[in-house]
């Protein structure tokens, strides 16, 4: 496959505008994680369900994630755009539906609607990003996908704080209608892709499997001693169905012609220990972005937009470094320039949980933007290690295995933290309303995402040492269908 290429990073490059385009796209995903948490109350007033309303987010979250493998690897089979183009669409027809919605239940079906829609969305167009731009491009292209999370994170609560004073909380998903026609009009228009075509066996038996097997594991971690306690008769039985559906998953995948997920891409130690890295970013992003705003309501009595506001200098630091880890990575290496990035991850967050018990809007935004600043050089050259070490035919399920493992781990970090959290609410009287308890549990909170963080190091470690190929001293465009990496120890592909 070739898809339109041309030199230059920026919009107003030949590829500029498959560049805005995809940015649009990301920005319906990011834009979603935030704006809707501003808007509960007034969706509760109007339509009821209280007692179900974090099923809006879970309900999305696992859509999302498990639908993330299927469509990578269908991505692979038939190309980029039919399947990022089915993912808007979808995500667009969820947002109308969430726009009209009558009842609780029926919100809760259509956000998993709209999970199924950017459970595309964000993974296709990353592998977009590494199909029509280079080696030394991606990780500039990765510094511009990563802002749209930076403006989504102030701009998502102010939209969904207007909504909500306005009295108009389906504006929060309506929004998204004239933002899915445009990027969808502009990939349609600028993203011009040359697939060869062939004969596929659809792994459907696979597929439907890993959507089940997953969809209750992931649900298991997300509600568990949440929405019913860890040793309960639902909380073991989600756990061991999900168990046996994952080891008939494995035994199918051994006899499918085309598996939706191939052993290999665990197997190869590159992109194992990329995954496990991915894992922890996921972590320690959920650790932060569920706690930090908490944490300065609880133990500050910041206002909402000031505790957004200190969080989104997590989201600031992100694309400043990601942008330049290009620079890093071609001269040191993936491995090394993923080692500095994870050791100022650690740093900032050891910041964070040693100065908890003295809590300060300042300290903590300052923090999250040293956090944002590891993290943008620990995910973007493992996430482009990854994908370069694979031909154009793998790279779609290379890309979404990296996302889905962060989903894993912002899942299971969600259950952890909510552990640790919930033990030292039930503790004290008045729980999340005691501003001791929720300086307390916060503090926990960040010690166990340092844990994680620290984990992650280890994740990194074990990454072998590649560099990227020249090829006549530059670097190759990384459209050719052929690795790009050359091994510095054994890569073990």
């Amino acid at each position: 496959m070739s898809a339109t290429r041309a030199q230059g990073v920026g919009f107003r490059s030949e590829r500029g505008p498959i560049l805005i385009a995809l940015m649009l796209a990301t920005g319906l995903v990011a834009i979603d994680s935030t704006i809707v948490a501003t808007a509960v109350p007034s969706i509760v007033r109007d339509i009821g369900g209280f007692e179900s309303f974090p099923w809006l987010f879970s309900a999305y979250l696992l859509a999302q994630a498990v639908s993330v493998p299927i469509y990578g690897k269908l991505s692979d089979m038939v190309g980029r755009k039919p399947i990022i183009l089915a993912g808007i669409g979808l995500f667009l027809l969820g947002s109308v539906l969430c726009g009209i919605a009558w009842s609780m239940p029926a919100l809760i079906a259509f956000r998993a609607l709209q999970g199924l829609g950017a459970g595309a969305v964000l993974p296709v167009s990353i592998t977009i990003a590494g199909d029509i731009y280079s080696l030394e491009e991606r990780a500039k292209v990765q510094g511009y996908l990563a802002s749209v999370w930076a403006v989504s994170s102030v701009v998502g609560p102010s939209l969904g704080g207007i909504f909500a004073a306005v009295g108009f909380w389906r504006g929060i998903f309506l929004v998204n209608i004239p933002l899915c026609l445009l990027a969808g009009w502009m990939l349609v228009r600028t993203l011009h892709e040359n697939v060869e075509r062939a004969k596929h066996r659809v792994d459907y038996a696979g597929a439907g499997l890993l959507a089940a097997s997953l969809g209750l594991l992931i649900l298991g971690a997300l509600e568990g001693g949440q929405g019913w306690a860890w040793t309960s008769p639902v909380s073991l039985g989600i756990f061991a169905v999900g168990g046996v559906l994952l080891a008939l998953f494995l035994v199918v995948e051994r006899r499918a012609a085309e598996p939706v997920l191939p052993s290999w891409v665990v197997s190869r130690r590159l992109l194992g220990t990329t995954a496990l890295v991915s894992f922890g970013v996921g972590a320690v992003m959920i650790g932060l972005t569920s706690y930090v705003p908490t944490f300065l309501e609880g133990a500050l009595a910041s206002s909402p937009l000031v505790a957004g506001l200190a969080l989104a200098a997590l989201t600031l630091g992100w694309p400043i470094s990601a942008s330049q880890a290009g620079r890093f990575y071609l001269r040191i290496g993936f491995k090394a320039t993923a080692l500095i990035g994870i050791s100022i991850t650690v740093a900032g967050l050891a910041v964070l949980a040693l100065t908890a018990a003295a809590p300060s809007v300042a300290l903590v935004a300052a923090s999250c933007f040293i956090v944002g600043l590891g993290l943008g050089l620990v995910a973007t050259p493992t996430l482009i290690a990854a994908q370069s070490s694979v031909s154009w035919n793998e790279r779609g399920v290379v890309t979404s295995t990296n996302m889905f493992a962060r989903s894993i781990g912002s899942a299971l970090g969600v259950a952890v933290f909510g552990a640790v959290a919930n033990a030292i609410y039930g503790q004290t009287s008045g729980g999340g309303s005691n501003g001791p308890a929720v300086v307390a549990a916060s503090g926990a909170v960040f010690v166990a995402a340092l844990a994680a963080g620290v984990l992650t190091v280890a994740a990194v470690l074990a990454m072998p040492a590649v560099r990227a190929a020249t090829k006549d001293g530059s670097e190759d465009g990384g459209g050719s269908g052929e690795p790009v990496l050359t091994d510095a120890e054994d890569s073990s592909r």
